[in-house]
């Protein structure tokens, strides 16, 4: 028993440093969403998420204690087999040290991405930030600062409203994508749609790997 428990506070205590991860998929597919839409990349999913939106298609993820603490040489080996475009995506991944594993990426000469809503301290060496804001918890400015691209969900007219304050929070040269959530897509399109025509600094974002049904 008391061996277990200093296992156990080991495990812990490397998942604290980011020396091991609570992994929940690995997988290599097409990118659907936003700037680099249609690119082949690695996709490693980790596990926790407190933000907490209703309409999450992964709510599997929001519990860490579910997923596997896994360590970031076996996540790297894996990634390194199939692309040299890896994105980190969750849950919320920024709710673990992201250094050690971007480290361990940026050796094995691959680039770095993560999709994320922001909402912790920014870890981690990364080539692309996809920011995705949430009201239940919004993101830093530390986060804001450096965003490639802010992808803001549309499930209701007023989250337009929330997609031009994000907006005004954001460096000049990030790019500003509407992306309709899934389970209202018919009706928020031709929303999304006129908007983006009355404000073209906005780009339309959709999910197409859910059209080409692939992961």
């Amino acid at each position: 028993m008391y061996l277990c428990q200093m296992l156990k506070e080991e495990v812990l205590q490397e998942v604290e440093k980011g020396c091991m991860l609570p992994l929940m998929e690995e997988f290599y597919t097409i990118q659907g969403e936003g700037f680099h839409k249609g690119t082949a990349a690695y996709f490693i999913r980790i596990g926790g998420c407190d933000v907490g939106c209703h309409w999450c298609d992964v709510k599997e993820s929001w519990n860490a204690d579910l997923h596997p603490p896994t360590v970031i040489a076996s996540i790297v080996d894996n990634a390194v087999k199939y692309s040299d475009t890896i994105v980190v995506t969750g849950g919320e991944p920024l709710m673990w040290n992201m250094f050690p594993l971007t480290k361990s990426l940026k050796e094995r000469g691959l680039q770095t991405h993560i999709e994320t809503s922001g909402a912790y301290e920014l870890t981690g060496v990364w080539d692309w930030i996809c920011l995705s804001p949430k009201k239940n918890k919004l993101p830093t400015s530390a986060v804001q600062a450096v965003a490639h691209e802010l992808k803001a969900i549309v499930y209701n007219k007023h989250d337009l409203i929330f997609a031009e304050e994000q907006a005004a929070l954001v460096n000049e040269d990030c790019i500003l994508y509407l992306q309709p959530e899934w389970s209202v897509r018919d009706k928020v399109v031709p929303l999304i749609v006129d908007y983006v025509m009355k404000n073209p600094k906005w780009k339309v974002s959709l999910q197409t790997h859910k059209y080409l049904n692939i992961p």
